[in-house]
């Protein structure tokens, strides 16, 4: 799955709508996050806007998703203990996770049929909910078809 490229215009826009002032660091930030689907942690983040132009610290990187988080243009994903990723799709969605490969695939809310919360302990209010589908990814899949 590719990203859809963003202008550079919309990066910016983008950032003054939601209240914020472009700094490098936030435009490279976003940028990187709007141009994948893999769901970096913050040093992949770091290495890759690192390699155009060595510009930003781990704390920059750290201070510009915890803006862009805020301000609901991103989003932390826990798929794995201890490992944070990020996410700039930011509407409700599930994902598929390799366990051979560690790839993260997206997978649309509506793939999944709605679960009945009703069945959820009396009391308790859920906010939201998404589902992570564990297994093999097709390439891990015909690697060990193959073997």
């Amino acid at each position: 799955m590719t990203a859809t490229p963003v202008l550079s215009a919309d990066i910016r826009d983008r950032l003054q709508q939601a209240g914020l002032r472009v700094t490098p660091q936030r435009y490279a930030v976003y940028a990187n996050l709007l141009s994948r689907h893999d769901h970096p942690t913050v040093e992949t983040i770091l290495q890759d806007i690192n390699q155009a132009l060595p510009m930003a610290s781990k704390a920059a990187v750290y201070g510009a998703l915890s803006v862009l988080r805020e301000v609901g243009l991103i989003r932390e994903v826990l798929l794995e203990e201890g490992v944070t990723r990020y996410d700039a799709r930011t509407e409700p969605h599930h994902h598929c996770r390799c366990q051979v490969c560690g790839s993260i695939q997206d997978l649309d809310w509506d793939a999944i049929a709605p679960i009945d919360l009703s069945l959820l302990p009396p009391g308790f209010r859920p906010e939201r909910y998404e589902v992570t589908i564990w297994g093999q990814c097709e390439s891990c899949s015909a690697t060990n078809a193959i073997a």
